[in-house]
């Protein structure tokens, strides 16, 4: 009987190139990139809308002469990234160049939606694993925080406040206002009272989180202030500084229908240059409109350089 062997299976063509392929990514893997992506070209987008719904009309008022406000407007315009740099850079050591991705956050939270740069942040922290292990759970802690501190520092200087805004507003505005406050105080207490189930971090770190968040608030107060007095120096400091906490006041309230038309009341009763004042806000509006288009463009052209597409 005649037996044969039979011949192994010759290697399909191209096997050996196919064995060697990486299996590809899969979407679940890739999200916090494609969202990142998204929130980028909604950033673009946003400010396209911006500049084309005559966003820098303001810069056509008469332009302040000093340059210390322009020395006090950057300061304002970089504290709040300086100091999630500051935060963030306790909590994960995250390098320098991390504050590329804090400026996109503060502008994916002024052009595209609230709190789309804490999305877009997030997502950037998700492709940097071997920085950070989980990042969902600091990145929330100090969101929440964020608020809590704007709640607190808005309910003290509601509290200072009161008895000049009992004359400057309207009865209905001053109930709206003890109104706005008292929802602040409830929205605030679930935090505090099940802080062991919302938070993650542990709580020195939550303590000195909520102190920085404090510092950024009244830190910006504080620069927008000196920025309006040298642009109109005719106005005392001292009164600037009450604007500027009546500004974070409006800014911070609930249930205030037209905020801009509100504060807009406020500054002019207190200030008394109705027009002057209008101005100083329409250009200080648009300078900072053009500084978030200049430090997108410019993050983008580094990226070009870098070739980091």
């Amino acid at each position: 009987m005649n037996t044969s062997v039979a011949d192994p299976v010759a290697p399909l063509p191209g096997a050996g190139e196919l064995a060697g392929l990486e299996p590809i990514e899969t979407i679940k893997r890739r999200w916090p990139a494609l969202l990142g992506a998204v929130l980028s070209l909604l950033m673009i987008v946003g400010l396209g809308v911006e500049l084309f719904d005559k966003g820098l009309t303001g810069l056509t008022q008469t332009a302040p002469g000093s340059w210390i406000f322009y020395l006090f407007f950057a300061a304002m315009y970089f504290l709040p990234p300086t100091m999630d740099y500051v935060i963030f850079r306790r909590l994960w050591r995250i390098p320098p160049t991390g504050m590329v991705a804090l400026h996109r956050k503060r502008i994916a939270n002024d052009v595209v939606l609230g709190y789309s740069g804490e999305a877009y942040f997030y997502a950037w922290a998700r492709q940097r694993t071997k920085m950070v292990a989980a990042p969902f759970g600091a990145v929330k802690d100090v969101t929440i925080l964020s608020a809590m501190a704007g709640n607190a520092v808005t309910l003290l200087t509601l509290a200072i406040a009161l008895p000049t805004a009992a004359e400057l507003l309207t009865p209905a505005q001053f109930k709206a206002g003890l109104i706005s406050a008292g929802v602040m105080v409830v929205m605030s207490l679930p935090f505090l009272v099940f802080s062991r189930r919302v938070f993650s971090l542990i709580r020195s770190d939550l303590w000195w989180i909520f102190g920085a968040h404090c510092v950024r608030l009244v830190g910006g107060s504080l620069f927008v202030a000196l920025a309006w007095h040298f642009a109109l120096p005719g106005v005392s400091l001292g009164m600037w500084m009450m604007l500027a906490a009546a500004r974070l006041l409006v800014s911070r309230l609930p249930f205030v229908p037209a905020k801009d038309v509100l504060f807009a009341n406020v500054a002019i009763l207190l200030i008394g240059q109705g027009l002057a004042v209008s101005d100083l806000m329409a250009f200080i509006a648009a300078l900072t409109l053009l500084a978030h288009v200049v430090l997108i463009a410019g993050f983008a052209l580094a990226s070009l350089v870098r070739k980091d597409l």
